[in-house]
């Protein structure tokens, strides 16, 4: 953990598979009781997008560690009236121990990054949600005891989560589907770079197929068909993700000890059903849950806390 110190978490691919598997177990003894590092730091949170889990995750997670958080709302800011993101991100440098920011463009995470000297966390752009996938990586290696020899598929939209699952899927050795119409397919680079990781030991498959994708596979995951700032299209597309919804059906094709997931907010009858996200395959409440413990241990080791 100690070569985490100090790093910034901008994309999936920051961390190694090897550190990947470190920050589950740190996770897993957090969760536990196991360790308690304790600080005296102080988070930022920068959120451009409405946040429950992530804010209140991230949070709790710091305080957890004995340090402080400040909300950075970015209206009652100077970030509301312009200034450049390189001079807030070098001011905030010197109040700081490190920044958790939540916006709409992946360059903007990279810019705070480029002029603070303080770690940098992604907490969601439009291309990645890193700290979503360290969570689900718990949840399933909570589940089975392993993440190898597993199948994971994710139905919907190509969003920002579907590529940091791609990444994180591929790290682990999981091999991963991604179903979704032909017009919302995933960062065709993050694909390519997922194929690059895996490659030969685990399979990345993109189709428009969700009956195949879904054959035998361990855990089924699906998001919102329309992501922030996409609301004006939730309605036009509500008829061509119609045959990507979790359902019972869909359900049953899946391996007989499969789990779902999803992200949340959720949907009902849309992207999944009352019946399956309430059902006894449904892991969504441990998931969320874990959003928590595994931001903990990201923050206890950006911060140095832990050897």
């Amino acid at each position: 953990m100690l070569t985490l110190k100090g790093r910034d978490f901008l994309k999936f691919t920051d961390l190694s598979p090897a550190a990947v598997l470190e920050l589950l177990h740190l996770a897993q003894q957090l969760k536990t009781g196991q360790i308690r590092p304790q600080c005296n730091q102080v988070l930022g949170l920068l959120f451009r997008k409405a946040s429950t889990r992530t804010r209140v995750s991230f949070t709790v997670a710091m305080h957890r560690l004995g340090g402080q958080v400040i909300d950075l709302n970015p209206s009652a800011t100077q970030v509301a009236r312009g200034e450049p993101i390189e001079d807030t991100a070098r001011v905030l440098d010197r109040y700081l121990d490190v920044l958790a920011i939540r916006t709409f463009d992946q360059g903007e995470v990279e810019t705070f990054a480029h002029y603070a000297k303080i770690p940098v966390i992604n907490a969601l752009t439009d291309l990645e949600h890193p700290c979503q996938i360290l969570a689900d990586l718990l949840t399933v290696q909570e589940t089975f005891g392993t993440l190898s020899s597993l199948s994971m598929t994710y139905l919907g939209d190509g969003n920002n989560v579907a590529n940091s699952l791609l990444l994180g899927c591929a790290s682990v050795g999981m091999d991963i589907a991604v179903a979704c119409p032909q017009a919302y397919r995933p960062d065709p680079q993050i694909v390519a770079q997922a194929e690059a990781i895996a490659a030969g030991r685990s399979r990345v498959t993109v189709t428009d197929d969700p009956q195949a994708a879904v054959q035998g596979a361990h855990i089924l995951y699906t998001d919102v068909w329309a992501s922030m700032g996409q609301e004006s299209q939730a309605e036009s597309r509500l008829p061509i993700f119609a045959p990507y919804q979790i359902n019972p059906s869909l359900l049953r094709q899946a391996h007989d000890q499969a789990i779902v997931l999803h992200c949340l907010p959720a949907h009902r009858e849309e992207e999944i059903t009352a019946e399956v996200i309430e059902g006894p395959q449904s892991r969504v409440w441990d998931q969320a849950e874990n959003r928590l413990h595994a931001q903990q241990a990201l923050l206890a080791a950006v911060l140095g806390l832990v050897p």
